[in-house]
Formats: C-alpha cells, structure tokens, sequence
C-alpha cells in the first residue's frame, strides 16, 4: 500500500520512470501522415494548371531525410501504390518514382553521412522537379516546352513548402516519441 502511494506520488511530479514509447505511435505516425498527404489530390480545389505540391512525396521526403530508420526502403511500394490510387496517375507511376527516390536518398545518405536543413532543402530540390516532370510523363499527356512551363509554379511552389513539410514532420516526430505510461 505504501508502495502504490509512493509510485502515485512520484508521478505527480512527471516522473519518466516506468514509461516506454507506445510502438503504435512510433511505428503508425510516419505512415499515417504520409498517407493522409496522398489524400490532398481530393480536396477541392479547382485551377486550371497544376499548382499544389504533392504533399506525400514531400512528406515521404521530409521522413525519409528526417528519421531514415523510420522509413525502410521498401516503403516507397506500398506508399507509391496508395498515392496512385488517389493521385489520378496511372497505376505504377508514384510506386515506380517513390521507389525509386528511396534508392537514390538512401545513396545520398551513404555519400553525405552528415545531416543539415540545407543539405535536405537542396536535396528535395533536386528531387522535386524530377518527380514532377516524371509524373507529368507518365500521366499521359504531351510533354513539351509549353507544358513543361506549366509546371515552374508547382515546382517552385513544392520546392518552397518543403521547409514547412520538414517543420511539421518533426512535430509529429515529437508526438510520435512520446512517452506513455506503462500499466501494470
């Protein structure tokens, strides 16, 4: 009795004793906000040229540079599958393109071991244009000069949003360690 008194009283004052990370967040955080950004493609919002930035590549990106361990490389075929069937790609196009952005960022990090928001802005730069342009390819449509200028404005856009992705990726970073007390 005297013990339960104590433990109860010691966790009155925040003690971090006796708690563990809940793996439900550790684990589903990353996805679930990777998925739910392959979701934008159904907001309602009319223009006549793309202009919204494709918020699961972005936050396949920002993971991805932010946690490696997080995201292992296969991930980019079930998250790639999930964005097609929700972008209006053809099937295969965003699994085919997220795969493989995941071989060329685990490349980039072998080559630069070192972490810094420059280096990972530059990086999303590099890799933006080339799924955009990539995905306007493999959408079907003709692909010339005057299409390709319609895309400067969701590229420049994308490659801008990427610093707030990566802010609101550690965030749910944030939520995703948090400590829960451990019954029993």
């Amino acid at each position: 009795m005297e013990r339960l008194a104590h433990n109860a009283r010691r966790d009155a004052y925040g003690s971090k004793i006796n708690r563990m990370h809940s793996p439900v967040l550790a684990y589903g955080v990353p996805w679930i906000s990777i998925l739910l950004a392959s979701l934008t493609p159904m907001l309602p919002i009319i223009a006549l040229a793309p202009i919204i930035p494709p918020l699961g590549y972005l936050f396949l990106l920002a993971w991805r540079m932010a946690r490696p361990e997080v995201m292992p490389m296969w991930a980019g075929l079930p998250l790639g599958l999930f964005n097609d069937l929700f972008s209006g790609q053809p099937l295969g196009s965003s699994i085919l393109l997220f795969s493989v952005s995941m071989v060329a960022l685990e490349m980039v990090e072998l080559r630069f071991p070192w972490r810094s928001f420059w280096q990972d802005w530059l990086t999303a730069a590099v890799f933006i244009p080339i799924y955009l342009s990539f995905s306007a390819l493999f959408s079907g449509a003709e692909f010339g000069l005057e299409r390709l200028t319609l895309l400067i404005p969701q590229v420049l856009l994308s490659v801008i949003a990427f610093p707030i992705v990566a802010k609101i990726i550690s965030l749910f970073d944030r939520l995703r360690l948090t400590r829960v007390r451990r019954i029993g």
